[in-house]
């Protein structure tokens, strides 16, 4: 059990991935279904961030191909105005200038 879990997340947890094995799921997968759905019970609630991601992306990789994550971080060390209202799109379009 993950040390932010409370018995009350982690009964869920067993509840869930006892349900989707006796589906017919791997054990595997029914252990990230049932963890996947009990961290977004937590989200929901409140008890754990929604991060995004914390990278640029691959340098190598063209503008086109990164998230709109990754090129709103790459604005940001840039410090372009107006990077959190604009479109992946913009983005692109601010970074290229």
């Amino acid at each position: 059990m993950p040390k932010a879990w409370s018995n009350k997340d982690e009964r869920q947890y067993q509840h869930v991935k006892d349900s989707e094995e006796k589906r017919g799921r791997s054990e595997d997968r029914a252990e990230e279904i049932a963890a996947r759905t009990v961290n977004k019970q937590r989200r929901e609630e409140g008890r754990t961030p929604n991060q995004r991601t914390q990278g640029t992306g691959n340098p190598d990789r063209p503008l086109a191909d990164l998230t709109r994550d990754e090129l709103y971080n790459r604005a940001k060390e840039q410090n372009i105005a107006g990077r959190s209202r604009m479109s992946k799109d913009e983005l692109i379009q601010a970074l290229k200038k």
